[in-house]
């Protein structure tokens, strides 16, 4: 009888490690958040119908703002005020060094929460006396997913030393400039980052969110990275592609902007001259 009772056991318990394996080998969940731009911008289906846009016009110096565009979940925001500010100010470091910049201003994502789109656009663009927005988007997805060993955390030791949790994240932000008169877009800059780790049962979710932190770090850096190039690339395009028309504030010369606000005025002179010839 014990022999039987033994063998039972031992039957039983193998069972058991192998079911348990099997449902940690198998665990995974997802966690998404994002701040859909075109979701802000035409919050209703009929707005978002194509139209022929117009080409801005462009004062120099510029006045640019930097939002983040509010989460679809206003419930839960992965990115604190204090956080998007400091990454806003990443982004507004590369709007300092060109000069038709005037300045640039800050905007909170609640002064947008309205998520009225361009109606929200408009007020802050007179609360802050902007002409040119920047809006921050994100996409960021989470994965967390329990390895074959993550059987171990059935034990008390386990739980605290062994890696049986993967980690993965994946982010993409996009920086998109607009002219705010014309509703045009001048140009944009994404950056992607993704990252792989593994944790223990009671640091999993300590670590996610710092790799989550870190991932949208790298995404902004290498965002950023493609601003500063689009942005030096701005003013060739305004030159050669014509995607916008520029005049001068009173007062400002401008550098090669300057020069070329002058060379433009004086075409247009020269051909109201030759007509009138």
């Amino acid at each position: 009888m014990k022999k039987h009772l033994g063998l039972f056991t031992i039957v039983v318990g193998v069972s058991l490690l192998a079911g348990c394996s099997a449902f940690f080998a198998e665990t995974s969940y997802s966690n998404a958040t994002s701040s859909s731009l075109v979701d802000f911008l035409y919050p209703k289906e009929e707005d978002r119908r194509a139209h022929d846009s117009e080409i801005p016009t462009l004062s120099l110096p510029l006045k640019v703002g930097i939002a983040f565009v509010p989460n679809r979940n206003s419930w839960h925001e992965p990115l604190s005020q204090n956080r998007q500010l400091e990454l806003m100010d990443m982004v507004r470091q590369e709007f300092i060094g060109q000069e038709y910049i005037d300045r640039i201003e800050l905007i909170p994502s609640s002064y947008l929460s309205g998520r009225q789109g361009w109606t929200t656009i408009d007020q802050v663009s007179r609360m802050y006396d902007v002409d040119v927005i920047a809006l921050v988007s994100y996409d960021q997805v989470r994965t967390t997913s329990d390895r074959s060993s993550s059987i171990l955390y059935w034990t008390i030791a386990g739980l605290y030393t062994v890696k049986g949790t993967e980690n993965e994240t994946q982010t993409f932000v996009d920086t998109a400039v607009f002219d705010i008169k014309t509703r045009s877009m001048l140009f944009r800059a994404p950056g992607i980052s993704s990252s792989t780790g593994r944790s223990t049962a009671v640091m999993s979710s300590t670590q996610m969110r710092r790799q989550a932190d870190e991932d949208f770090d790298t995404a902004v850096v290498q965002m950023n990275e493609n601003l500063k190039f689009e942005l030096n690339r701005f003013e060739d395009r305004v030159k050669n592609e014509r995607i916008a028309k520029v005049e001068r504030r009173s007062g400002y010369s401008g550098g090669s902007w300057g020069v070329v606000i002058m060379v433009m005025s004086g075409l247009i002179a020269l051909r109201r001259r030759i007509r009138l010839a």
